[in-house]
């Protein structure tokens, strides 16, 4: 693979705002790793965004169909049905029906690996840049999105700036083998990156930007390069090439995160929720009973019902 050329580092873009809560207590702003926290267009406190506005991919696979992705379009995905795309490896004609052209078989592999999870994000990302829309926001099959708090977080911002904001996994950036020297050593690069499992979000600004190592497949050439993730790929390509600093949000959640420390309202103020796996059934957010455990084993049932209690399927009074 040719040697990829280092752009330079974009200008400051200023201080940002602090994203208010849309109801007190108040929502904790997203920290930069380091200075340099890109704000909203000049003269403007907040870009008049609409959830229109925002594409939100979910990453799946065949065998998640029935179990995880039955539960997201009953639930947050009913309120942002015409934002939310899937991407999977199979073309499920039962899924077909109920998402329609808003599922995008991918032809990606459905192993769980490296490659295939890349060649997935290759395709979000190029669907997105095809979409027109403003922000482009990244979940897994086992997320909860709250569009309202989403919303409200990514208007504290203008799309046409670089904005790079989620959740990272680790507590230190990454380092990963970068160009290649004359003499045949090679130099590395360290970086942050979102982790995919909580979600993380891209302004078109910055999308744009990214696209000599993303878009039409060179995200997965990249990816091979470096021999990253996905997600490792996109804090790659964002931080380590075109030097704009991620974002750090406490509003982005994952499965690896202890979730029972997320309680009462604090719930319904997060941008995203997860789940833990079979072996963990007891890592989910602790909500007042809408639903029992049983009933509502991931608590996105409750959580939803909590946020939109006239759905048709919630029931009138909380359970006991």
């Amino acid at each position: 693979l040719r040697a990829l050329r280092r752009p330079p580092a974009p200008q400051p873009l200023g201080p940002s705002p602090s994203a208010t809560a849309l109801h007190p207590p108040p929502l904790p702003h997203p920290q930069p790793a380091r200075k340099g926290r890109p704000g909203p267009a000049a003269g403007s406190a907040r870009e008049s965004l609409e959830l229109k506005d925002i594409f939100i991919a979910v990453k799946t696979t065949r065998k998640y169909h029935r179990s995880r992705l039955d539960l997201l379009l009953q639930t947050w995905i009913s309120q942002a049905r015409g934002q939310t795309f899937i991407f999977t490896d199979w073309e499920d004609r039962e899924l077909r029906l109920k998402a329609g052209d808003h599922m995008i078989n991918t032809n990606c592999s459905a192993v769980h690996t490296r490659q295939a999870l890349c060649c997935k994000m290759s395709v979000e990302y190029d669907k997105f840049l095809e979409s027109g829309q403003k922000w482009f926001c990244h979940v897994d099959d086992d997320n909860y999105v709250n569009p309202r708090t989403l919303l409200h977080l990514l208007s504290a911002f203008s799309h046409s700036q670089d904005v790079y904001v989620g959740r990272p996994s680790l507590d230190h950036p990454i380092e990963a083998a970068d160009h290649v020297q004359s003499d045949g050593s090679k130099t590395t690069v360290k970086f942050w990156f979102a982790t995919g499992g909580a979600g993380f979000c891209i302004s078109r600004g910055l999308a744009l930007k990214m696209s000599p190592w993303a878009s039409l497949g060179n995200f997965i050439s990249t990816a091979e390069r470096v021999r990253l993730p996905d997600d490792c790929t996109i804090g790659y390509i964002i931080e380590g090439l075109l030097e704009v600093k991620l974002l750090h949000s406490p509003l982005f959640h994952s499965h690896l995160e202890n979730l029972q420390r997320l309680q009462g309202e604090s719930v319904l103020q997060q941008v995203t929720l997860s789940y833990g796996d079979p072996e963990n059934k007891h890592n989910v957010v602790s909500v007042g009973g809408v639903f029992g455990l049983q009933q509502d084993p991931t608590r996105f049932k409750s959580v939803h019902c909590l946020l939109y209690p006239d759905t048709i399927w919630c029931p009138a009074k909380k359970m006991s």
